[in-house]
Order: structure tokens, then C-alpha cells, then sequence
């Protein structure tokens, strides 16, 4: 059974459906922490100390509400529209980054929040 978290910013909790991955487990592993997040366009990243290698499943174009693990930067990356990496509208990551999951919820109020934020991650249950 998939795993689920929980990312809370400025008071407001979502709830991410976590992926099969490898990535995705070692991260879950690593809960529950609190992250310095910075903002890239429509992208947060930061660093969450996961030392992980690219995967088969590694893309650079992501969907709007996924998240992904960067690993030349060992970064949590949360995707909520248009990077200055995207060629259209998509999300698009620097460089190819390891997917994890899918925020559940209405992305909407990230792109009201500033450049940097604190966000805290924990396991759901």
C-alpha cells in the first residue's frame, strides 16, 4: 500500500500520495523534518539531506503538485507551474530529478507564498 505525508506551510496541510519508488521510501524513512525551502519560478526546493542516485524513472517534465527528489542538489523539489527551465507551461526541473509523488490537494495557494518558507514534512497516521 502506497504510503501518504503530510506537508504543512504557513499553517496550511496537504496531503501528498506518496509513489513505489525506492526515493520515495528512503524519504519516508527520513520522516518527520522540517525544511528551508526556496522558491525557483513555480518550484520550491530544498536541501532534505537524501544522498540519492537518479532512478530509471528520472524526468525533467513534471505535473503540476509533484514532487520529486533532486539529487545533484539532494533536494525535496514541490512542482506548481511553470519554471524558467519550461519550455510551455509545464513544470519542468533543472535537470532530471527522481518523482516521489502527487500533492492531493489544490496547489493554488503555493504561488501565493513567498520566496522562502519553512515547510514541515510528516508521515500521515
Amino acid at each position: 500500500m502506497a504510503k501518504q505525508i503530510h506537508i504543512t506551510v504557513n499553517g496550511k496541510k496537504t496531503t501528498v500520495q506518496l509513489n513505489e519508488s525506492s526515493t520515495a521510501g528512503a524519504f519516508f524513512e527520513r520522516l518527520p523534518m522540517k525544511l528551508s525551502m526556496s522558491r525557483w519560478g513555480d518550484e520550491y526546493y530544498g536541501d532534505c539531506g537524501l544522498n540519492v542516485q537518479l532512478e530509471q524513472g528520472a524526468r525533467e517534465e513534471m505535473k503540476v503538485g509533484e514532487l520529486a527528489i533532486w539529487p545533484q542538489g539532494n533536494a525535496l523539489c514541490i512542482f506548481f507551474g511553470p519554471t524558467p527551465a519550461s519550455i510551455r507551461d509545464e513544470p519542468r526541473a533543472i535537470s532530471p530529478v527522481n518523482p516521489i509523488g502527487q500533492i492531493e490537494d489544490d496547489t493554488a495557494f503555493l504561488k501565493e507564498l513567498p520566496s522562502s518558507i519553512s515547510v514541515q514534512v510528516e508521515a500521515l497516521g
